[in-house]
C-alpha cells in the first residue's frame, strides 16, 4: 500500500495506521532525513528477519539502527556516555547521523553481535518522528540502496513502491528522498570516529 503523507504536517490518522502496521509485525518503507529505508518495530523478530530476507544478508552481521525519537532513548539501549560526547550528539541531532555505541543488555536478542554495539539515528523529518512517538519505541532503520548504488527507484516513492509492495506492507510516500546516506560515527570507544562519510558534517559540532 502506498500511503500520502505531507512532509511538513504528517496527518495524525495515517501515522496510526503506520504505527498499527508495526506493532503488528509490518515492514514499511518510509522517508528519513536522508534515503528512504525499510523500517520494522525493533520488537518483532519476524520482521527484522524479513526485511534481512528482502535485502539478502544476515540480521547478525547487518549494521541495522534504531530510529529514535529524542536522546531520551539513549539510556533504554547504550551504556552511560561522556558528558563531551552527549553534548556533541545533542547538537548534531535532529540531523543526518548515525551514531554507534555501546550496546546494554535490553536490546533485542536479535540486534546482539560480537560487537556489541548498535547505531543510534534522531533524523530531522517530521514524518519519521511521529512514526516513532506514536509507536512508543524505536523503529529499526535499513537503507534502501546500496552506498555505491544510488539509483532513481531508491528515491521516488512511486517506483519504490512499483519494487516493493509485495514485499512490505506500506510504502509511504513523504515526497522524492535523497541520495545520500547519514554519516556513520563510531563513538563506542569514546572518541568520534567517522566510518562512512554521507550527508552532514559533524566538524561543525565538536
Amino acid at each position: 500500500m502506498l500511503l500520502h503523507i505531507h512532509p511538513d504536517n504528517p496527518d495524525e490518522r495515517k501515522i496510526r495506521i503506520i504505527s498499527e502496521c508495526l506493532k503488528d509485525g509490518g515492514v514499511i518503507i518510509y522517508p528519513s532525513d536522508t534515503v528512504y529505508t525499510f523500517g520494522c518495530d525493533i520488537y518483532q523478530p519476524k520482521a527484522v528477519d524479513k526485511i534481512s530476507k528482502i535485502k539478502g544478508i544476515d540480521p547478525k552481521n547487518a549494521n541495522f539502527s534504531f530510529i529514535c525519537y529524542d536522546l531520551s532513548h539513549l539510556s533504554d539501549f547504550v551504556f552511560s556516555i561522556d558528558t563531551t560526547l552527549y553534548r556533541v550528539m545533542k547538537k548534531a541531532t535532529p540531523g543526518p547521523f548515525t551514531f554507534i555505541l555501546r550496546a546494554n543488555s535490553n536490546v533485542p536478542k536479535i540486534f546482539q553481535s560480537k560487537k556489541k554495539t548498535v547505531g543510534i539515528r534522531i533524523p530531522d523529518n517530521k514524518i519519521c518522528k511521529s512514526i516513532v512517538k506514536e509507536l512508543g519505541n524505536p523503529i529499526m532503520s535499513s537503507s534502501l540502496h546500496d552506498d555505491d548504488n544510488i539509483v532513481e527507484y531508491t528515491t521516488d516513492p512511486e517506483l519504490i513502491n512499483e519494487k516493493y509492495n509485495n514485499f512490505v506492507d506500506i510504502v509511504v510516500d513523504g515526497g522524492h528522498g535523497g541520495r545520500k546516506p547519514s554519516t556513520v560515527l563510531d563513538c563506542s570507544n569514546g572518541e568520534v570516529t567517522i566510518v562512512r562519510q554521507g550527508l552532514g558534517n559533524i566538524h561543525e559540532f565538536i
